[in-house]
């Protein structure tokens, strides 16, 4: 199934777990994908494969802390490609001295609460800032945000990352009602414990066990289903879905 024939669709922090499996799967419905991330040269792996597999992409270094940056990334997607159809935002800093460090509202350092809102939420804001015009352009398109089932759960550690994460929701909203009927449509996935390559290989099987344990499923999620709803938000058939944060989390959360 080619849904996305024709469609440019942005990747921001397209490298790397869900970034990875969404920008392919993205190619492998004909979209021309433009992976933008802070790791140059996961981004050009991306691309390669993506390339091998007979798709169109760009490889993009990007740092959605920095404005400029982000609309560097704009820039290059119509010049290569001529304009944007859709967006993915899907950057966050997930290194251990950030999120490992995202105790309590309490004991947290404030500079993890500010790197944490500076990547996780104010560079979501940025790419929308630079997208939305870029789509409006082509006559409408998608917007498609990662946001997390930390937004709603109510955890008793890392605040930064929720909070960041429920601004997302807001954002979501806010995009969808200003323009949505300029043709623009905004919405977030919700993911719950979705087991990357780095998941996998940390060894940590308790924390698996353990989120198994919240589901109501036989599996934990794997990045490819993210990559699967976001293709189908951007997609025609998601034409009349807007303003919607949908958790793709195996049923941790039922809302």
């Amino acid at each position: 199934m080619r849904r996305l024939d024709g469609k440019v669709v942005v990747v921001a922090g397209g490298a790397g777990g869900i970034g990875t499996a969404t920008s392919v799967r993205l190619a492998s419905e004909g979209a021309q994908v433009v992976v933008g991330d802070v790791n140059p040269d996961g981004a050009g792996a991306v691309v390669e494969r993506i390339v091998s597999e007979g798709g169109q992409a760009l490889a993009v270094h990007l740092d959605v802390s920095d404005e400029d940056s982000v609309r560097d990334l704009v820039e290059a997607a119509r010049i290569q490609f001529g304009g944007i159809d859709a967006l993915h935002a899907n950057a966050a800093d997930l290194s251990p001295g950030v999120i490992g460090r995202d105790s309590d509202v309490l004991s947290m350092p404030m500079e993890v609460f500010d790197r944490t809102i500076a990547v996780n939420l104010r560079g979501h804001v940025l790419c929308t800032r630079h997208c939305v015009p870029a789509i409006l352009e082509r006559g409408g398109g998608a917007l498609v945000y990662t946001a997390s089932v930390a937004a709603f759960a109510g955890e008793p550690a890392r605040p930064s990352y929720a909070i960041a994460k429920a601004g997302i929701c807001a954002l979501v909203r806010h995009v969808a009602s200003k323009w949505g009927r300029d043709g623009i449509r905004a919405n977030a996935v919700a993911p719950g414990l979705v087991v990357t390559a780095a998941l996998a290989a940390s060894g940590d099987e308790s924390l698996q066990t353990r989120a198994l344990r919240q589901t109501r499923s036989w599996r934990l999620g794997d990045p490819t289903d993210i990559g699967a709803m976001v293709a189908h938000l951007i997609s025609d058939d998601g034409q009349w879905i807007n303003g919607q944060v949908i958790s793709v989390d195996g049923g941790t959360l039922m809302r």
